[in-house]
């Protein structure tokens, strides 16, 4: 539901139902909803030692788009070449008089294809001082959850409604529906903010079973390491800071995505598969145009893709620029987060030039 290019950003007209899960996962922590919800998912016990696969069952869509329609394959990939800085995840960055830094944009998943990192990243991350990430806090789960949880106006619903009163009776239905299939009760999240609520269907099937068997995404799995080794890892943001960027937005646009991610349904797999895919080849660009043509949604509108777009991304990329520049001033850092901060005329890549460094694509 985020806006995809334009002539001097990543704007353009509404994308797909998929473009919030598409943001969620590159951009938005995926990583908070996981620690959040994680917690409340029980999985069957038929399939407790069932083997998941990384592809969730999903199919690549632009695969079989070029196949099917290779004019319209051939428009995606042009307006993700139109992108500014929407080719690479892993950067090079350097000043004078610095050991070299490096820059490395993340699906949030515990997918071993996304955690098999670019070639020269894990020589990177070896030989950098400090290890940063989105939010530091994702060493601890549990402690995380408990300090979001402490301030209830983050994640809940604080005007003493619940979910279902916000919703038509056909609407709760498909919420309880939907949970129940992932084993959880209506009645544990009834007063948690629709968005939250999104994110426990936003995962796909084995990212939950992943995560439930103690899998680390690819973040988290980069700062424990390094803290097991005894390096510094800092974070750029808080949980309680991200949490609050999408507590910021209007519930009636949570609802309608909340709505929406439930009629995805499994398509959310091959969503996932396609992005995933996008990302290992580097072409981030390309993902928010993919996600437009393959499941175009007129039900947000273009202000609601604006606003979401200016809290949830730009604003946030200002944030860690800013925050990242003393860190990078003293050389030999590895910075890794989600994917689309990176891309874009007000992306991390450009705004990290604008403070003087070199920022080079490796890959």
């Amino acid at each position: 539901m985020i806006s995809a290019l334009g002539s001097r950003t990543m704007r353009s007209p509404t994308p797909a139902i998929g473009g919030m899960l598409l943001w969620l996962a590159t951009a938005f922590p995926l990583m908070l909803a996981i620690i959040l919800i994680a917690t409340m998912l029980t999985l069957q016990s038929a399939h407790a030692d069932e083997t998941v696969s990384d592809s969730c069952g999903g199919k690549d869509l632009m695969a079989e788009l070029q196949k099917s329609d290779p004019a319209k394959y051939a428009s995606i990939i042009a307006a993700g070449d139109k992108v500014e800085n929407g080719k690479g995840i892993f950067w090079k960055i350097e000043k004078s008089g610095l050991k070299p830094s490096w820059l490395l944009g993340t699906m949030h998943v515990s997918d071993s294809r996304v955690l098999t990192m670019p070639k020269g990243a894990p020589e990177a991350v070896a030989a950098a001082d400090t290890i940063v990430v989105e939010s530091d806090e994702i060493l601890d789960d549990k402690r995380a959850a408990a300090a979001l949880f402490a301030n209830p106006s983050l994640t809940m619903l604080t005007d003493g409604s619940t979910i279902s009163q916000h919703l038509s009776p056909e609407d709760n239905a498909k919420l309880e529906a939907g949970l129940k299939a992932r084993g959880i009760a209506l009645a544990a999240v009834s007063r948690m903010q629709p968005w939250l609520i999104s994110s426990s269907f936003e995962m796909t099937g084995c990212e939950i079973h992943r995560k439930t068997a103690g899998a680390k995404f690819l973040d988290q799995k980069l700062a424990s390491d390094a803290a097991a080794e005894g390096k510094q890892v800092k974070g750029l943001e808080t949980l309680a800071e991200q949490a609050k960027a999408m507590s910021d937005l209007p519930i009636a646009l949570h609802l309608k995505s909340l709505i929406q991610t439930l009629e995805l349904g499994d398509k959310i797999n091959d969503v996932n598969e396609t992005m995933t895919d996008l990302y290992r080849a580097g072409n981030i660009g390309a993902m928010i145009p993919m996600l437009k043509v393959i499941e175009p949604d007129q039900n947000i509108s273009d202000d609601d893709t604006a606003a979401f777009e200016q809290r949830i991304i730009l604003d946030r990329n200002k944030v860690m620029a800013e925050r990242s520049a003393p860190i990078l001033d003293k050389g030999n850092a590895f910075i890794a987060v989600g994917a689309l901060h990176l891309a874009g005329d007000q992306g991390l890549v450009a705004l990290l030039r604008k403070q003087g460094f070199t920022v080079t694509a490796v890959n």
